[in-house]
């Protein structure tokens, strides 16, 4: 049995869409981010960063992993599933995954803050980083051009990214002029294990629109975190 302490976020969703694919029993803890949860010293023994996701592996020791990426590996190891057992398989995968974990995910989370989160709104830094987001998607739907999935066969690494790019709408990025990403956006969507992941919690609101009231008053709420972290940690 694994632990999954998690919130509805696309970072959380990875290892929920990953354990629904892999279908590894687990018990779901929500943690409520507006509350702290994810910096009381219960949770920090999991996770020293104080983030989410993280799971703890019953079944060895007890064993936790953080960072979302390292946990879809340990997954995907532990089961011999959703990655290539040989040298160069695995490595696409990992090359795939990398770019996620270093490009798409921190490139879309500044654009949330800066477009949907900041009080303030400053146009440079808006520009920046949905035009980072636009040449990432622009890689992706080169990739997929020629490949069904990004690695080959589906795998973590479409798990990762699609968990991400999925939101691009919350992000203010369009992807209307990207078929092949589109094409891929939609195929990974049409699983029933993935359709369950993005449930385990689900989201406050729909990400994947552009907002509504509701939508509003999350933004509103989700600046309030920003603020407060950036006085508390010295930064986004």
């Amino acid at each position: 049995m694994i632990d999954l302490y998690t919130a509805a976020t696309p970072n959380g969703h990875k290892i929920s869409i990953a354990l629904e694919e892999l279908a590894l029993p687990y018990t779901l803890h929500v943690l409520s981010l507006s509350a702290g949860d994810q910096k009381q010293p219960a949770y920090l023994t999991i996770n020293p960063n104080g983030r989410i996701p993280a799971i703890v592996d019953r079944a060895e020791g007890d064993f936790a992993v953080f960072e979302s990426g390292a946990i879809l590996v340990y997954l995907a190891e532990k089961t011999g599933r959703l990655m290539p057992s040989d040298v160069k398989g695995r490595s696409r995968v990992m090359q795939w995954l990398m770019f996620q974990m270093g490009g798409i995910g921190p490139m879309m989370g500044q654009a949330n803050v800066f477009f949907r989160y900041f009080p303030e709104k400053i146009q440079p830094a808006i520009d920046r980083y949905q035009g980072e987001c636009r040449r990432l998607f622009r890689v992706l739907d080169g990739q997929l051009a020629e490949h069904e999935f990004l690695a080959g066969d589906y795998s973590i690494a479409d798990i990762a990214s699609w968990a991400w790019v999925r939101t691009h709408k919350w992000s203010g990025v369009a992807v209307d002029d990207m078929p092949h990403l589109k094409r891929w956006l939609a195929a990974i969507r049409a699983r029933p294990a993935v359709l369950a992941g993005i449930e385990k919690p689900p989201s406050a609101i729909n990400l994947t629109e552009d907002g509504d009231e509701k939508a509003k008053a999350f933004a509103k709420e989700a600046g309030k975190l920003v603020e407060v972290g950036q006085s508390k940690e010295g930064g986004v």
